[in-house]
């Protein structure tokens, strides 16, 4: 596998396990529809978080959580809208992001909550 792949699936790794520190039960890992997917499906309560995970080993052009442009929003929501479809949800659903900063063996890990929100429908 290449280096970067190994490092993002790496930050995924560490992105569930500090979601479950902060109370999260994780539901879906890499769910895929089509040429989307969705890093990680969770629910943190009542409410349904559709997570994009984002590792970076260098801030020098932003935060790794900037890197969630417009068209990965939508491409997300998307993907999102597919699967509540799916599984015929009702209740309350948010988009989250979470942002991991490793270099040098140090790692700062972030959660943004209710990141971005659009229409599913």
């Amino acid at each position: 596998m290449a280096k970067h792949l190994e490092f993002g699936k790496q930050g995924e790794g560490e992105a569930q396990e500090f979601l479950r520190t902060q109370g999260y039960q994780i539901l879906q890992i890499n769910w895929r529809y089509k040429w989307w997917e969705i890093d990680i499906i969770a629910k943190e309560g009542d409410i349904l978080a559709f997570v994009e995970v984002k590792t970076r080993s260098s801030t020098q052009f932003g935060q790794p959580f900037q890197f969630v442009d417009f068209k990965k929003q939508k491409n997300l929501i998307k993907a999102a809208g597919v699967f509540l479809k799916r599984i015929n949800h009702q209740g309350d659903i948010r988009f989250d992001i979470v942002s991991i900063y490793s270099r040098n063996g140090k790692k700062d890990i972030s959660l943004v909550k209710d990141a971005f929100w659009g229409s599913y429908s």
